[in-house]
């Protein structure tokens, strides 16, 4: 194996940076990374114009572990339409989602206001109609904060590779263009 593409930053950070001492040796990307290189190289062809409002929310393990914070807005850059407007707590300053990981999500706090919370009430101040992730627990987080404050009917999470994905056209497949490796 010479190359693993994750989607989750909290692997990415233990399969680059802490499998290598146990004899992993292979180039970990994550996909935001990947998908911002392909449409940089030309590779992605986006097609469509997505009118959208969008903020991002930096995963704790991409931006302030691995120092991946452009890629996803790279990844939004591409696509036609979209405005990008940053929270006032962005990049190595971006409040936490509190997910750890994934065990967060299902501890339920019940004193005080969680900071998921606070962090989709900054989202609010910049008035997008989606917050962009690149981590999917950072995305349970985001929906349960949206439902706390009661605005998931009108703003919704979701991974920047989706709005990537909405603003494609797939290529035809022909038998003879697809590859399986084992």
């Amino acid at each position: 194996m010479k190359k693993i593409i994750t989607t989750c930053p909290h692997c990415f950070n233990t399969l680059k940076n802490e499998y290598p001492q146990f004899g992993g040796s292979y180039e970990v990307i994550h996909h935001a990374a990947f998908l911002a290189d392909l449409t940089a190289q030309g590779k992605v062809k986006v097609s469509k114009s997505l009118q959208r409002t969008i903020t991002i929310h930096d995963p704790c393990y991409l931006g302030r572990y691995n120092d991946i914070y452009e890629q996803p807005r790279q990844v939004l850059h591409a696509i036609p339409g979209v405005k990008l407007v940053e929270v006032a707590r962005s990049r190595a300053r971006a409040m936490c989602c509190c997910c750890g990981g994934g065990p967060r999500a299902f501890m339920e706090d019940r004193h005080g206001k969680k900071i998921i919370e606070a962090h989709v009430e900054q989202a609010m101040a910049v008035s997008p109609d989606v917050i962009g992730t690149a981590c999917p627990y950072c995305m349970t987080m985001l929906e349960d904060g949206m439902k706390a404050k009661g605005v998931d009917e009108k703003m919704k999470p979701i991974d920047v590779v989706e709005l990537l994905a909405e603003a494609i056209e797939p290529a035809p497949v022909s038998a003879n263009s697809v590859e399986v490796r084992s």
